[in-house]
């Protein structure tokens, strides 16, 4: 009878441990996906104007960030906070940052290659015709928006959140800016860097 106790102290600690676990996870601001979305296939090109599929996710973990070279403030604000997340993460953790330009018109390879290795070459700066970019886009949970004016300096509205792609080729989570009055809309540095690292952890096996 006293070994069976003893095996229902053990599990339960066990069980209990489990749920802080999943707990702890489901409190964090990111939006974590229990179970991870499969993307499909796509063709687009990178800074090299090398052709990238899905297979450039596998194996390995990956931020993704939409933008476009002539965003005047969230795009390169958020590319350096990303090269800060990279620097601390990239030694423990297989990590891919991509950059993925919604502005194929004007974001030529060569521009954007220029772009990106202003923070870091390593980074992969993607892009291709709308046809192939909207449907890649919207299963990534993200959003972006171009007017029809004939004017050469265009903006393009899109969505300031970093998604998080896992090395099967599947959505994981979303990490969502910080909208404080008066201030453009960015990630956290120390609060994405920390929950990658539970994610990470969480889902390593």
């Amino acid at each position: 009878m006293k070994q069976l106790w003893c095996g229902l102290i053990v599990f339960s600690v066990l069980f209990l441990s489990a749920c802080d676990d999943k707990k702890s996870l489901q409190d964090l601001d990111a939006l974590v996906y229990e179970t991870a979305k499969p993307l499909s296939d796509f063709a687009l090109n990178d800074q090299q104007g090398e052709l990238v599929t899905k297979k450039q996710f596998l194996d390995q973990w990956n931020l993704v960030f939409l933008g476009y070279t002539s965003c005047p403030d969230i795009c390169p604000m958020t590319l350096a906070k990303l090269n800060n997340v990279y620097k601390n993460l990239q030694a423990d953790y297989p990590l891919q940052v991509w950059f993925i330009s919604v502005d194929p018109k004007r974001d030529i390879a060569q521009k954007r290659k220029e772009y990106i290795d202003y923070f870091n070459p390593k980074f992969l700066a993607v892009s291709g015709e709308h046809k192939d970019l909207f449907p890649f886009v919207r299963e990534l949970g993200l959003i972006y928006a171009i007017s029809d004016s004939d004017e050469s300096d265009y903006a393009v509205d899109h969505s300031a959140s970093v998604a998080l792609v896992d090395g099967s080729g599947a959505l994981r989570a979303i990490f969502k800016p910080e909208f404080k009055q008066g201030d453009v809309p960015l990630v956290n540095t120390t609060k994405l860097t920390a929950e990658f690292i539970e994610i990470a952890d969480y889902y390593k096996n």
